[in-house]
């Protein structure tokens, strides 16, 4: 048995660079998932669902809210881009709010602020009262994707984390599943009344969302932050998969919040430092080399997950069908359900797997993947394109393949990673607003690209598009090679360890694994 209280003691009274080794990696190794670790962690990631539901329904509902408010092209880029560009306040605000309130209560929060957008889109009279209701569900996304990582990050064991963290991207294809099936089950119903019906229903899981998080516990991290040790031990001990890494884990947490070593109180006082003042500070304006490699590797992780279109693939899908030939809106439906199966069978792959193989493995395939899965879409679409009194069912059968596969190579690397990687990259003080930052730039760019696609292939034909995010495609994966490193396996607190060198990572990890290999044995 390992000498708890030595290890608790090299934790919590030296830092981790010292040993190039958290204590966390002399236990035993144990591979039996956490249960309950799990199943608050599927709880919170359900708050994705939010933002799922919203992509998958209203990729089908603009065909009919088209037809029932005679609104232009543009005007349906904006409906459709602007709740990415609305949920950046709710992004924005989320980590401070977070900070304040608690992970728990926050997504509570952003279930109730969705439940009312969701409602003022079904009851919307005109285009304007719908974007009303696409501001206020826009705030709720925004609130729903950062909170949902940063709590799972904060309460998954190291062995399980990039599993769980993942979770978020899980229920996103799920509720874009869900949002393609409200749109077959209500497309037969009168123009006025359908679409009402696919954006309005999406208050429902709103309502379960914001009961069941009453009965979650709140994060351990944020718990140290407030001085509540007693509370965030009895948390720890239920999420760790044993006794002494509960006891390790917090002495890692207290030493990262920068707590005395021997503060054993139930509840301890905290400087306002270590409740996250200054934070924007040490981000943005004063930012260490490492917390700087942090922020490129956060922010360009989401840049390039939706610089590379995935969302144009996703939303516009049934124009893409119609492009390659398909007419029939009951056939746009039934290919897009297709779609959504795809994204939710390969992203449930990718949560067995991303703490098996790592981060870069998969991200680096994942993009790799869409790459030729792109530049095949392009192609097809091009070939069609150029002969418009020919049915070429061999180009339209390379449309279909290619938007499935698309879906399928995001889901199994670029789509989960991003939300892994940058909820446990940043130090503990830093993380909520990190993720928020993250998470803003995600939205953001989701929204330029969906507020700007069908213009965008107006102008350079729709292969064309598709050439383009090819090519940033291609930045994406050179970015990821150079600029990631693995955080396979590493606890949160040992992340300040690996970034810092840049482009010279690859030497560091090779030193940290060489001083982690003398620990173990030394012990």
């Amino acid at each position: 048995m390992v000498d708890q209280q030595n290890l608790v003691h090299g934790v919590a009274g030296e830092p981790s660079q010292t040993n190039n080794s958290s204590s966390l990696d002399l236990l035993p190794v144990k591979q039996k998932r956490n249960k309950y670790a799990l199943a608050i962690s599927i709880l919170a990631s359900m708050t994705a669902v939010l933002l799922g539901y919203d992509t998958g329904v209203m990729s089908g509902a603009i065909i009919f809210i088209k037809r029932d408010l005679k609104i232009s092209d543009v005007q349906i880029e904006v409906l459709v881009g602007t709740i990415n560009i609305y949920s950046l306040l709710g992004s924005a605000v989320a980590g401070r709010t977070s900070d304040l309130i608690g992970r728990r209560y926050t997504i509570i929060f952003a279930a109730a602020i969705f439940f009312a957008g969701a409602l003022l889109m079904g009851f919307a009279t005109n285009y304007v009262f719908l974007m009303g209701g696409r501001f206020v569900a826009g705030i709720g996304v925004g609130y729903a994707l950062m909170i949902s990582p940063v709590y799972a990050a904060e309460i998954a064991p190291a062995t399980t984390r990039g599993s769980l963290t993942s979770l978020t991207e899980v229920f996103i294809n799920f509720g874009v599943l869900l949002g393609y099936l409200s749109n077959f089950a209500f497309a037969k119903l009168p123009l006025q009344y359908g679409w009402r019906l696919m954006l309005g229903i999406g208050a429902v899981p709103s309502v379960f969302l914001a009961v069941t998080v009453l009965y979650m516990p709140e994060s351990p991290r944020w718990l140290v932050l407030q001085g509540r040790i007693a509370d965030a031990q009895k948390v720890l001990d239920k999420v760790s998969d044993s006794p002494e890494e509960a006891q390790l884990r917090l002495a890692d947490i207290k030493q990262a919040a920068g707590l005395p070593e021997n503060c054993e109180g139930d509840v301890v006082p905290v400087t306002k430092r270590s409740r996250g003042q200054g934070v924007w500070k040490e981000l943005l304006v004063h930012p260490t080399p490492t917390v700087l490699h942090c922020l490129i590797a956060a922010l360009g992780i989401h840049l390039f997950q939706q610089a590379s279109g995935i969302d144009a693939v996703v939303m516009y899908s049934p124009r893409i069908y119609e492009k390659a030939g398909i007419e029939s809106d009951s056939h746009k439906l039934l290919a897009t359900i297709a779609v959504g199966i795809s994204k939710t069978f390969f992203i449930l792959i990718a949560t067995f797997l991303v703490d098996r193989l790592g981060r870069r493995v998969l991200l680096l395939t994942s993009c790799g993947g869409l790459i030729v899965s792109l530049f095949c879409l392009a192609t097809g679409l091009t070939i069609i394109d150029r002969h418009p009194d020919e049915k070429l069912n061999w180009a339209v059968a390379v449309c279909i393949v290619a938007t499935l596969s698309c879906v399928a190579f995001f889901s199994i690397g670029m789509g989960p990673v991003a939300w892994v990687y940058s909820s446990e990259v940043f130090p503990l003080r830093l993380r909520a607003q990190g993720c928020s930052m993250g998470a803003a730039v995600n939205r953001f760019t989701s929204g330029v690209v969906l507020m700007t696609f069908i213009s965008l292939y107006n102008a350079i034909t729709i292969g064309g598009a598709f050439y383009l995010f090819t090519g940033i495609a291609i930045l994406a994966w050179i970015f990821f090679y150079t600029l990631l490193p693995e955080t396979q396996g590493r606890t949160l607190e040992e992340m300040q360890e690996v970034f810092g060198t840049f482009f010279r990572w690859r030497s560091t990890m090779k030193e940290l694994k060489k001083g982690k290999t003398d620990a173990r044995n030394d012990a």
